[in-house]
């Protein structure tokens, strides 16, 4: 009877923490769903427990405000657009093959919730500090894939430049035609986003 007391805790402890994995799961799932709504059910706590079917304080207990739920709702979504790119551009081969991989990336339509949800965040963002932070936080990553890309064309040309401006000016062109891909789904950022990487590159060749 000792043993078996001594056990019955310790094999409570790792299902309580499932569930209540579940539970934190749940919530960032109808969160996002609400984020991602069209607006008609306003974005709050008690409608976020809600749609996950849990209690108000169960929310409060994940999640002590609204800013802290929305910031997780960022983080949770970084598997989908940034660590796809990341890995597109930090992947084998040289410039040309990673630069091809990162186009076929991009050139993929975002997922219609996933393009209203960045819209929503970044509505947020406007005032909402710690949500902006976070945010930019995100967006940090997903630029530095960009210089990733092109410190491997500095490598491979002797280390003669500094990635990062171009980094930074391909992120920028690339979040461009993003834009036109996200109001006209029938655009193929795939050509101008070829011609901004090699003209980038071009911009670095040696002189004749």
């Amino acid at each position: 009877m000792a043993q078996l007391q001594d056990q019955t805790p310790a094999a409570r402890r790792p299902r309580a923490s499932a569930k209540g994995e579940q539970t934190r799961a749940r919530l960032l799932t109808a969160a996002r769903e609400l984020l991602a709504g069209d607006g008609e059910v306003p974005f709050t706590t008690r409608n976020v427990a809600a749609r996950a079917g849990v209690t108000h304080g169960m929310c409060h207990y994940h999640f002590q405000t609204r800013t802290d739920l929305i910031v997780a709702v960022v983080e949770a979504i970084r598997p989908e657009w940034i660590d796809p790119l990341a890995e597109a551009a930090a992947g084998p081969g040289g410039f040309a093959e990673r630069a091809e991989r990162v186009i076929v990336l991009l050139s993929q339509p975002e997922a219609g919730d996933l393009s209203r949800l960045h819209s929503a965040l970044h509505w947020f963002a406007v005032n909402d500090q710690p949500v902006r932070e976070a945010l930019a936080a995100e967006y940090r990553r997903w630029r530095a894939c960009f210089t990733t890309l092109y410190a491997v064309l500095a490598e491979e040309r002797g280390g003669a430049f500094d990635p990062a401006p171009l980094g930074e000016a391909a992120a920028a062109g690339t979040d461009g035609l993003a834009a036109f891909q996200s109001l006209d789904p029938a655009y193929d950022p795939a050509p101008a986003l070829r011609a901004l990487f090699a003209g980038l590159a071009a911009s670095t060749a040696p002189a004749a």
